[in-house]
Formats: C-alpha cells, structure tokens, sequence
C-alpha cells in the first residue's frame, strides 16, 4: 500500500535539500533554458557576414558595380578594399578574413578584349566557409559576366540571340578562319573568368572536425574528470583524511594536475592515431606544437575543475553547475560549425571560451600547418585563463580546507 503521507514528506526532504544547495538548484533550472536557447537560435543558421578583403586594381563603374553587389549581399562582410593583393593574402594567412577576392587590371577596361581573370583566395581550412563563398561568388561573377557580355553585344547592335548566327555568316562573308571567330565571340561570352585558389588545399568536413572533436574531448575529459578528483573525494571524506596527514595543499593539488595532465594527453593521441589510421588526417603542422597546444589546453580546462570544484562539497553539485558551463561552451566554440554561422551575440560569446581559442589554434596548426608565431594569441589566452582559473581556485580552495 502507497503511503501518501510519507511520500510527500520524502518530497519535502529532497525540495530541501534541493533548496540548500543552491548551485545544484540555480544550474538545474538555468541548465535547460540556455540549451533551448542554443538549439534555436544558435544552431543551423545560415552563414553571414564573412569576413573577406577586396582587392581592386583598376577603377570604375565595372568595380562600382561589383562592390555595391557584394555589399548588398549579407553573405559578405568587406573589412577592407585595398589595391595590394600581398597585403590582403596576408590577411586571410592570419585568419583576419575568409577570403581575398582579387580584380585583375583590366577588370574596368571593357575595350580590352582579354578575360578578366577574377581570383578568390580562399582559407580552404574553413570547410564552412569556403563551401559557401566559393559557388556565392562564383555565382556572383558570372552575373556580372553575363551584363558585360550583354553590354558588349547591345554595343555591337547585337543580341545574345542573335550572335552565334551572326558569326557564322561573318565567317562566310570576310573569310576569316572559323576557329577565329569562335574564339572571339566566346571572348564577349566570358569576360570574367573565375579562378579559384584553395590556400591549403582541399579540405574535408572531417579535416575541419578533428582538432575540435580533440579539443572538446580534451575539455570534457578534464572538467568531468576534476569533479571526480575534487569534489568526489572532498564528498567521499578522502580529502579531509589526506589532509589530516603532513601533505601540503600544493602537493595534492599539483598531483591532480598532473594526473589528470597526463592522462588527457595520452587520450588526444590515441584520439589524433585513430583520425589519421581511420580518417586519413594529415597532420600540416608540426607534432610537437599540436601537443603543446593540447597540453594547454587540457591545462586551462583542470584550472577550471579547481575553480568550481573548491567552491562546492559534493559531486553532484560539482556536475551541475559544470553542466551549463561545458555544454554551452562547446556549441558556441565553433566545434561544429564556424562561428560566423551564429548570431552576432554568440560570436562575441565565443570569445570568452577557452575553448575557442583551443580550437583555433589546433586547426591552424593541423591543417594550415602553421609556427608558433602564428598562434601566439591564442596561447596567450589560454596561458591568461589558465592563471586566472589557477588562482581563483587555489585562494578558494585554501579557504575550504
């Protein structure tokens, strides 16, 4: 027989102790209205505003014309037009745009009946990114391909209907060599001609995923893992007894770190073999400094652990404040797909993640096959979240003890 009585005083109890964990109880109710948040308006969205750099050569109204295109395109967002096509390659090696699209000299002279040879150079190690603006632009070029051809051909009191018939009959009448006259009037037909240049070749959706997919292993691994080591033991009472014998703080917890430190490294390698054996990755940049990039990682994340597992006495609570922190992380750290996809509020989000910076920096190393120098932002960040992280747990933790 169900004893109702006693079943709504075990409600009681547990509201209570719900009630006198704090923590626990603001994270169980925040928890599900950041993910439903997330899903629908962070996921899924359409890529805009990609950063990308113009390069002009030549002025006049073809240029006006292709700018004002693109500037009412919300695919594009131009950071900057510039006449040196050094400058802007540059900007897309240090990840300032996604791409650099370069008009040629000629692009302006409409007597000149040379192609224009239009270039996008393009960081291919966004996979995103580069799926969207290569068919956008290239799309884009041929519309303005097909205006000039028209233009030309209204200039010759032409139509397009009408020209392939005419140069046949242009064929017979002057006696020109029909290879000859073909070559001109595909010359009016394609005007522009568009040249892609991948800068680090073609890169695959699993190319882009796997450093990120290490990363967010690398976080799940060591914030799961300090809640376990911490806050487990402090809950277990095995802390206390550590503690009772002559062991500094210091020591155990730079035993933690070092534990957790080794083990979450063995686990990206084993993770970076099985990518290469069953995925064929290419590793562009060196070993070593993807390692270092993970070791700094998994660092930064430990820190963390310490941070909120001094401030909590049992595991449970550890699990749930941790839970709204790890997860949004992961979706806005541009794991899955690249942050320009997502509302501008999640992009200056993202920068506030250590995570971002992990992954940014393994995927300029893996697959653009960058130095050191090239990701000094990144290592700085995560080396100033990691002693942040570092100091606020260890004052805190020092007080719990």
């Amino acid at each position: 027989m169900v004893e109702t009585k006693k079943i709504m005083w075990m409600l009681k109890k547990d509201l209570l102790v719900l009630w006198r964990h704090k923590p626990r109880l603001i994270s169980i109710l925040l928890f599900p209205i950041i993910m439903i948040t997330l899903f629908g308006y962070g996921m899924g969205g359409t890529l805009e505003n990609i950063p990308v750099v113009v390069v002009e050569q030549s002025h006049g109204q073809v240029t006006d014309l292709t700018l004002n295109a693109m500037k009412g395109m919300s695919l594009y967002d131009i950071k900057e037009i510039t006449t040196d096509s050094d400058k802007a390659k540059q900007m897309v090696q240090n990840g300032d745009v996604k791409a650099a699209i370069i008009l040629p000299s000629n692009y302006d002279d409409l007597n000149d009946t040379k192609p224009k040879s239009v270039v996008i150079d393009i960081d291919s190690s966004d996979q995103m990114a580069t799926s969207a603006l290569v068919p956008a632009t290239q799309g884009l070029f041929s519309q303005i391909n097909d205006q000039l051809a028209v233009g030309k051909l209204q200039a010759m009191n032409l139509t397009p209907a009408q020209s392939a018939s005419t140069s046949t009959i242009q064929v017979q009448q002057n006696n020109v060599p029909a290879q000859q006259q073909k070559i001109n009037y595909q010359n009016i037909m394609n005007s522009i001609n568009f040249q892609i240049n991948k800068m680090y070749g073609d890169i695959k959706y699993i190319d882009f995923l796997v450093p990120a997919i290490i990363g967010m292993t690398v976080l799940f691994g060591c914030m799961f893992g300090m809640g376990e080591a911490l806050a487990g033991e402090r809950e277990r009472g095995e802390l206390a007894r550590l503690f009772m014998t002559p062991t500094s703080v210091a020591t155990v917890v730079g035993g933690k770190i070092i534990s957790k430190l080794s083990v979450e490294i063995v686990r990206a390698l084993i993770l970076i073999a099985a990518a290469i054996i069953l995925f064929g990755i290419v590793i562009n940049g060196s070993m070593l400094l993807t390692i270092l990039v993970l070791a700094l990682g998994a660092l930064c994340f430990v820190g963390f652990g310490i941070m909120i597992s001094a401030r909590v006495s049992t595991q449970e609570d550890y699990m749930q404040m941790v839970m709204p922190i790890t997860m949004p992380m992961m979706f806005v750290s541009g794991v899955f797909y690249p942050i320009e996809t997502m509302p501008w509020i999640f992009q200056k989000l993202a920068y506030i993640f250590p995570l971002t910076y992990v992954n940014d920096a393994l995927r300029a190393v893996m697959l653009k096959g960058v130095g050191i120098g090239d990701i000094w932002v990144d290592i700085l960040v995560l080396l100033g979240f990691t002693g942040l992280f570092f100091a606020l747990g260890v004052t805190r933790f020092n007080r719990d003890i």
